[in-house]
């Protein structure tokens, strides 16, 4: 396996996978800013196998995105290795690395027995890394949580078994999956898994600052990766902090390219429009009218008051 392009992500800025944030116009905006690679939103091995046309429409992206890393989850690692097959095949040169989620909470996946689900099963997971890295060339890489909030042992024990699997570097979220995203995530595990670990490893979890991105900078992480604190702020990635203008201007561009790209998502402006304004002097005003915009030219009169 060829891990080369994992080493340009040294010292660099992620945007993190998020189901129902991560459109291609998000992600190229992101990317404009500083994001040295962006994530797909979350991909299911099982709806790819199934040929699902909005999974489709999942793994699309802009010229401007490319390459881009795809994070798939399941609990089968055949499956898993076939469908990631045939992603590179598809994407070819357009994909940078594939992901492997272990760490999500959520009940619909950890449930079926993937995502977090699979931290308690270390053997079904190594066998997942093994068959998805031997299946194509380009990096695989694990998405994890802790295992347990302060026996630190275990959670680098699986660490260990992934990267001895095959994976090329390892993401973790410094939070439990019961956890949720409750309390505050553990940043000192960056610090913990970066010392014993050959493989590069990426900090994930409360990245809303340049304070938090230094923090794990001091850990030793490889790269940073932003995902709620980037929602509305793809600023994050640019270390700025935009006027309002900025703010419209961004958000208008979003607006206009996501309808281009697939007038379907429109609605999905409805989020991403409040999260733009959050703390702004029009944020409520926004919230408010946002939950009946329905046109393109709805979400365009909203934005043309916020000046």
């Amino acid at each position: 396996m060829n891990n080369s392009s994992l080493f340009t992500l040294n010292s660099s800025l992620l945007l993190a996978p998020m189901a129902g944030v991560n459109d291609p116009v998000f992600r190229a905006i992101c990317k404009r800013m500083g994001a040295a690679l962006t994530y797909t939103e979350m991909i299911s091995s099982k709806g790819l196998a199934y040929g699902n046309a909005r999974t489709q429409e999942m793994i699309a992206g802009l010229p401007e995105d490319k390459p881009y890393a795809v994070q798939l989850f399941g609990n089968e690692p055949e499956v898993m290795a076939a469908e990631a097959q045939r992603l590179h095949e598809q994407l070819a040169d357009d994909i940078a690395l594939i992901d492997i989620n272990m760490g999500c909470p959520a009940r619909k996946v950890a449930s079926a027995g993937s995502g977090a689900a699979l931290l308690e099963k270390p053997d079904l997971a190594a066998a997942i890394v093994s068959a998805v890295s031997s299946a194509v060339s380009v990096p695989v890489t694990v998405k994890m949580r802790l295992l347990h909030e302060s026996d630190d042992a275990t959670t680098l024990g699986f660490a260990e078994r992934m990267a001895q699997s095959g994976a090329a570097a390892l993401t973790i979220h410094g939070r439990t999956a019961g956890q949720f995203y409750t309390g505050t995530a553990r940043k000192d595990i960056v610090g913990v898994l970066a010392r014993y670990l050959e493989i590069p490893v990426i900090a994930s979890g409360d990245v809303y600052s340049a304070d938090d991105i230094q923090t794990y900078w001091d850990e030793g992480a490889s790269a940073v990766m932003a995902a709620r604190g980037a929602r509305g702020n793809p600023w994050i990635f640019a270390g700025d902090k935009p006027s309002l203008e900025e703010v419209v201007s961004i958000a208008r561009e979003h607006t206009m390219r996501l309808y281009e790209w697939e007038p379907r998502k429109l609605v999905w402006m409805r989020k991403h429009l409040a999260w733009y304004f959050k703390g702004a002097p029009h944020a409520l005003k926004v919230r408010k009218a946002v939950q009946t915009a329905v046109t393109l030219e709805d979400y365009l009169e909203i934005l043309d008051v916020c000046l």
